[in-house]
């Protein structure tokens, strides 16, 4: 019988319950996948909270790879026994087997393992949008990076290095600077000893840095707006540490006419043709060999509670992923 982890109210880890779940034959546009790997993922703690609503009882989890089982009408991308992997749509992942839109997978190209896969959908593609879209980085500049020992900080890393890009990384500990610095961040700062503006300002000469990305939140603003030089972007994606307080817009302009946004993933993905194009630049990264993601910490699914314990106690360093 399949299983999920299911919440029936908004809480800590604890709320999460693996349950035996029945899984129908796929509608029209709709496949069966079979996971054999599942990505974890900070918003999936939103979910969790309540932080994010969800229409409860509910799954969880956005991101997975595996092996189509069967598809419904009106689908010609994909057929049973392709190789898989995805991200966003309704919550759900965290399942052995799930019924969901197919338009939400692509193909894993050979070369690319199901367990890497499912750490590249959500992260890999986070970074796309970042670095691609949201602020198109060109070669020779000079960014802020915060967590960048976490799972999208490390593709970061890798990234910003590929495109001649010298990020600078807050990291929460020495080992963690290591491990991000190995990935090619030029300057890791462990924002636990040392103020990340003030060695922003030294390894700029002063002048800041163009724009600064933050997954973290409430403990990195508003102080990630005085790394930005005027008319700087200040780009926040996530909530690790709590979502950023209120946001004066004076203080936009007595900083240097700043600008800020916060995007989604959701909205650069919402088409199929967008999806496909960022997963094909992300995947020819990868077996180039610019960009490698392997789990680093790897749970059962029927653990996923201590999945998420480690992970909001940033107690974990890159991907994460459950195994059904």
């Amino acid at each position: 019988m399949p299983h999920a982890i299911r919440i029936h109210k908004p809480g800590g880890p604890e709320v999460m319950q693996y349950e035996e779940v029945d899984i129908g034959e796929p509608g029209p546009g709709e496949a069966r996948v079979r996971h054999t790997a599942i990505g974890v993922n900070y918003i999936d703690t939103y979910h969790r909270s309540g932080l994010y609503k969800l229409a409860l009882p509910a799954g969880i989890g956005s991101e997975g790879a595996g092996v189509v089982e069967a598809i419904g009408p009106g689908i010609d991308w994909i057929k049973p026994g392709d190789r898989v992997a995805y991200c966003g749509g309704a919550p759900g992942s965290y399942s052995s087997v799930r019924i969901m839109g197919a338009d939400r997978l692509v193909k894993i190209p050979d070369g690319i393992d199901d367990r890497v896969a499912a750490t590249l959908m959500l992260k890999g593609l986070t970074t796309q949008y970042l670095f691609r879209q949201t602020y198109k980085l060109t070669p020779g500049e000079t960014i802020l990076f915060h967590a960048a020992a976490g799972g999208v900080g490390l593709i970061a890393c890798q990234w910003a290095r590929a495109l001649g890009v010298t990020m600078i990384g807050t990291v929460g500990s020495d080992e963690k600077a290591a491990l991000a610095t190995a990935n090619g961040c030029a300057h890791a700062i462990v924002y636990t000893r040392e103020n990340f503006v003030d060695r922003v300002k030294a390894l700029t000469g002063g002048k800041g840095v163009p724009v600064v990305y933050d997954g973290v939140g409430r403990d990195t603003f508003p102080a990630s707006l005085d790394c930005l030089q005027p008319r700087g972007l200040y780009v926040n994606f996530g909530n690790a540490s709590g979502p950023p307080p209120p946001l004066d817009l004076l203080l936009l302009s007595a900083k240097g006419s700043l600008y800020v946004t916060r995007p989604t993933l959701v909205t650069y993905t919402a088409t199929r043709a967008n999806l496909t194009a960022m997963a094909n630049e992300l995947f020819e990264l990868v077996l180039a060999g610019k960009i490698k993601s392997t789990p680093r910490q790897t749970f059962p699914l029927k653990d996923a509670a201590e999945a998420h314990k480690a992970l909001e106690s940033r107690a974990t360093t890159g991907a994460t992923v459950l195994i059904p």
